[in-house]
């Protein structure tokens, strides 16, 4: 009889340092041998779990053998556990070899074609799916410890990282930890900085960041960036000292669902950025999440996109074009949708309405006499809370003192054996920290809410960036115009031929309080707001 074999071992670790797959070679070889069975080809899988059929030697031999004719009349293996270690897979696989007329034979299990011989491996096949998923659990449970005592797991490191050898107390061998990477740890803080602040003078959303970087020869190890890729480095907390091992669910397809916070295992590492950078890129792609503003938005050259409203029906405007795209017009998005019947506004013309609202704040909102009274608003208000502020200050830093205290104590607990870090310990760490980031965050808002510097108050320091800020708004080539609309403009509405705008008495105190010589080249930075949730858009007196 011809033959196939096939041979499997379920990691790379194995293949290169076991004898498992020679052994199980040799052995079906020898029985091939004795047996009078001509061996036609062999398939050796390295690496590969046997839990699924995610094995592209195991897919090429079932995808030959249902060749017609097919090339063997049967496949041998060592144990079934080399072909399937789930039993309702084994059978399906199994009964497709049947049809093609393929026998599965197992040379250390062997039975027979009867009704016995089916049973029989069927209950062998439940036994090896019963031992592999009893396997995985106690060597899931020792990955966690390893990584509870600060040790890393995996093969591949998170961008940023390179693994470092280490000898473990009380063990034979070595073990992995984690260690910066300079390099990669430089791309990184590269990533962060173009998505906070724009790249050649523009803002750039994910897409955008990913294309400028492809552009720029930079890579990910090799690869280009995708906007995956962006994405998993925006939100990857080990930037800020926070490796969580066994985080997900094995992965089903594209989708990654997360397992519940107990069994997450928190390793510490060096942090490659401040909690305040990662802080604000969190701010920042929530609020250009999908769900809040459209992609088109964040990355559209037009300049009014996401900021312009209806004046009739309080919808947004959007674009629109006429004459196949001879005019651009900003449009109700109701009389797009709905029909004319919707909404009574008319198109408004749009290279006209974008320079009105450009000469309007450079001629008539950010000029140094309404600038200066608008800070000096702020500063009236702000003075009138700061002895809440102040309290307010005083009591959460004690409680983040508190906080850290216990941290402290908790962490050296477990450096000295003390306490075990098991699943209800690493979820309290986890709590704590969450409680820790959210005290820095209150602490940070409060203190901006209570201090605004006296040197953007000073006279010289307003004309400065009223001038500046007016050449780069009547300015198109320099791409800053949308920029600080952003920053400083919240709503733009137009009623008839009047143009309302409202913007942010905080917002305007903060592109102030960063005007520095050489600033205004670049796209503004898009930090936390000095006074958030509160509408400061208090008309001046005049």
């Amino acid at each position: 009889m011809i033959v196939a074999l096939y041979a499997r071992v379920s990691t790379v670790r194995q293949a290169e340092k076991d004898l498992s797959i020679p052994d199980q070679l040799h052995q079906m070889q020898d029985w091939c041998r004795h047996q009078g069975h001509r061996v036609a080809v062999e398939y050796i899988e390295r690496g590969a779990s046997a839990t699924d059929d995610r094995r592209p030697e195991f897919q090429r031999m079932i995808a030959e053998a249902g060749a017609v004719p097919s090339p063997f009349e049967a496949i041998v293996v060592h144990s079934q556990s080399r072909f399937f270690r789930d039993a309702l897979e084994f059978a399906l696989y199994e009964r497709q070899l049947r049809r093609a007329g393929v026998r599965l034979i197992s040379i250390t299990q062997q039975t027979g074609d009867d009704p016995a011989g089916q049973v029989a491996r069927r209950i062998f096949s439940i036994f090896d799916e019963y031992n592999s998923k009893e396997t995985g659990k106690h060597t899931l449970r020792a990955m966690q410890e390893n990584a509870r005592q600060g040790y890393f797991n995996g093969s591949t490191p998170p961008f940023g990282f390179r693994t470092v050898e280490v000898e473990s107390p009380g063990n034979s061998g070595k073990k992995k930890r984690l260690e910066v990477h300079l390099a990669e740890a430089a791309v990184v803080k590269q990533v962060f900085d173009l998505y906070l602040r724009g790249a050649q003078g523009r803002i750039v959303g994910i897409h955008g960041l990913a294309a400028y970087l492809n552009q720029s020869g930079v890579t990910v190890r090799g690869r280009r960036w995708t906007k995956g890729r962006i994405h998993e480095i925006l939100g990857n907390r080990a930037y800020i000292g926070e490796y969580y091992f066994n985080k997900c669910y094995k992965r089903t397809g594209t989708l990654r669902q997360l397992k519940p916070l107990s069994e997450w295992a928190l390793i510490k590492v060096e942090p490659i950025l401040s909690d305040e950078v990662f802080a604000q890129a969190q701010q920042l792609l929530a609020s250009r999440s999908p769900g809040v503003i459209p992609p088109r938005v964040v990355n559209s050259p037009t300049l009014l996109t996401g900021l312009l409203r209806c004046g009739q029906c309080g919808a947004r405007m959007t674009l629109a074009t006429g004459k196949s795209g001879k005019y651009r017009y900003y449009k109700c998005t109701n009389r797009i949708t709905r029909g004319a019947d919707s909404c009574a506004s008319g198109n408004l013309p749009m290279d006209k309405l974008d320079r009105l609202v450009l000469e309007a704040l450079a001629d008539r909102v950010f000029v140094p006499g309404r600038v200066r009274a608008m800070l000096e608003a702020l500063r009236k208000r702000l003075s009138q809370a700061r002895t809440s502020d102040d309290g307010q200050i005083k009591q959460l830093t004690q409680e983040l003192k508190s906080l850290q205290g216990r941290l402290d104590k908790l962490y050296e607990a477990v450096e000295q054996g003390l306490l075990p870090m098991d699943a209800t310990l690493t979820e309290r760490a986890h709590k704590l920290q969450v409680q820790r980031q959210a005290l820095l965050t209150e602490i940070a808002g409060r203190r901006r809410h209570r201090d605004l510097p006296q040197a953007i108050l000073a006279q010289k320091h307003i004309q400065t960036f009223c001038t500046t800020l007016r050449a780069k708004l009547l300015d198109q080539a320099s791409g800053l115009g949308k920029a600080y609309l952003k920053l400083l403009v919240e709503e733009i509405r137009c009623h008839g031929r009047e143009i309302h705008l409202k913007g942010s008495y905080g917002a305007l105190a903060q592109a102030v309080g960063e005007a520095k010589p050489g600033t205004f080249g670049r796209v503004p930075s898009f930090g936390l707001d000095w006074l958030p949730g509160q509408d400061s858009n208090l008309r001046p007196p005049d």
